[in-house]
């Protein structure tokens, strides 16, 4: 039950709720916190804020308040890798990666619970690479009380073996890299894949241990393929060779090296002459030229991913169209953008 009293009659009064100011282009945030008793000097704040009443909560049995229902909330949202400090923010609680890695979000059961109509979830989308500490996700509900059992269903919505919003560690592999083409083979140009590639590598926390050069020849590509296996190598990224022209025999090289499950081409751009498949337990990546020219390609989205231990096939691909096309930014600012997602 809400009860209302003129704001110059509230001095001495808890406030039920934080109030928010807004300034343009200047400030928006907590102006009073939940808690805060009135002051004689709050009056002409407070109506600055629009205030001229002020709210007495009587709350029955069935009724929640907000901040109770975003703790609620939050906790059955958050899963493995997500934390949150338990502080009510206007409203809501803030979810935030407990660890460098790839954001995870069961779309259809965040769905679900939105469709409610009173809570409410955001996050950052789906498979999205974040840093420590990042905010990934946001619950509240939203109206100051609610239905306690309404959100008593909200938080049944979103149980499950998985929850809806992880962050997942990045596997540390150690990466063999193949790279062929007979024009740098017999030195004709200079290479420019390996050092694009261990940069790439080492931003994610895994290593190049060793760099093998191929004609194009398939026997010799599955050779030095083979050769990355025995040295350890737990994934495999070739580079070069991938389009239709004769001499492009790449894709041939990873299948004479014992490649299954292999799935060539993606509805991204750039990076549409992609390949995936597997040798054993070993993800393979092959990479086509783009990937030495764009600074981002289905290769930044797919990896991440792999060192998840994901199986990413011809369904996952196929599911990137929806996003997979590249803006070519003049300054690249990945992923703070919508490619992949």
């Amino acid at each position: 039950m809400k009860k209302s009293i003129p704001v110059d009659q509230a001095v001495g009064m808890v406030l039920p709720h934080d109030i928010t100011e807004i300034r343009k282009d200047q400030f928006k945030g907590r102006a009073f916190r939940k808690g805060h008793i009135v002051r004689t000097e709050d009056i002409e704040h407070l109506r600055r804020l629009g205030k001229e009443h002020i709210y007495v909560l009587e709350l029955s049995e069935d009724e929640i308040h907000e901040n109770e229902a975003a703790g609620m909330m939050a906790r059955a949202l958050a899963g493995d890798g997500v934390g949150f400090d338990g502080e009510v923010v206007e409203g809501k609680i803030a979810l935030n990666a407990t660890c460098d890695g790839l954001l995870k979000v069961d779309r259809e059961r965040l769905l679900e619970f939105n469709l409610l109509g009173e809570v409410m979830c955001s996050t950052l989308h789906d498979n999205t690479p974040v840093k420590r500490g990042e905010q990934v996700a946001a619950t509240r509900l939203i109206p100051l009380i609610g239905d306690r059992e309404l959100v008593a269903r909200a938080v049944e919505t979103v149980k499950g073996d998985k929850p809806v919003i992880r962050v997942l560690p990045l596997e540390k592999v150690r990466v063999g890299l193949v790279i062929t083409g007979s024009e740098v083979f017999y030195g004709r140009i200079d290479d420019k894949f390996e050092q694009v590639l261990r940069k790439k590598m080492a931003a994610l926390g895994s290593e190049v241990v060793t760099v093998r050069f191929a004609p194009d020849d398939a026997a010799v590509i599955a050779t030095e393929i083979q050769s990355c296996l025995n040295e350890g190598a737990n994934l495999i990224v070739t580079s070069g060779g991938m389009s239709v022209d004769p001499d492009d025999v790449t894709r041939q090289g990873i299948r004479d090296a014992g490649a299954e499950d292999v799935v060539y081409g993606s509805p991204v751009l750039p990076g549409a002459m992609f390949l995936v498949a597997r040798i054993g337990q070993v993800p393979v990546l092959g990479l086509p030229a783009c990937g030495m020219f764009h600074n981002i390609t289905v290769f930044d989205l797919i990896l991440p991913r792999i060192l998840t231990g994901e199986r990413v096939g011809r369904r996952e691909l196929a599911a990137m169209g929806h996003g997979g096309l590249c803006r070519n930014c003049k300054r690249c600012q990945y992923p703070v953008c919508n490619f992949g997602k």
